[in-house]
């Protein structure tokens, strides 16, 4: 059975959950046999800075995490700001197989999938394009808040 090539000989794997980031950075050593580094960082933004910084300090230019839920939002956003290459996968995509199972393998699993080009990324518009979407989103919020206080207001008077 022949080798799986290396399409990325750094990159990282995420685990995203609400408080914590499960990171494992995956890199050859001077062997060429590769090496992980694993690290847990909060979700608050010092704690993505932190994430950020760690994997600039390892040369990780290439970053995979899976996209559940809206966790991934606020990470990805502190990446792409600085030049990260960010790929979000969908979890059915990454899912570990079944039995022994932890966030540190987690991400250990969804980088080494990456790391030889068997993730897909999920498609995230442009910048411009989320924020112009965010917007939209929230003025349909206040749109649809202002009716519901105006019902109320109808139906209190109605009495």
């Amino acid at each position: 059975m022949g080798r799986l090539k290396i399409v990325y000989p750094i990159c990282c794997g995420l685990d995203v959950h609400r408080d914590f980031v499960y990171a494992c950075i995956a890199s050859p050593d001077i062997h060429g046999i590769t090496s992980y580094k694993s690290h847990r960082f909060s979700t608050f933004t010092k704690g993505l800075k932190e994430l950020l910084t760690w994997l600039l300090q390892n040369n990780c230019k290439d970053v995979c995490m899976e996209s559940t839920g809206k966790y991934w939002v606020p990470v990805f956003n502190i990446l792409e700001k600085r030049g990260i290459r960010v790929v979000i996968a969908n979890p059915k995509w990454v899912k570990a197989v079944k039995g022994n199972k932890d966030d540190t393998k987690d991400s250990k699993w969804i980088g080494d999938l990456f790391r030889i080009g068997l993730v897909k990324s999920s498609f995230i518009p442009a910048l411009d394009i989320r924020i112009l979407r965010e917007f939209t989103r929230y003025r349909n919020k206040l749109v649809s808040m202002k009716n519901s206080e105006k019902n109320r207001f109808q139906n209190l008077n109605a009495r």
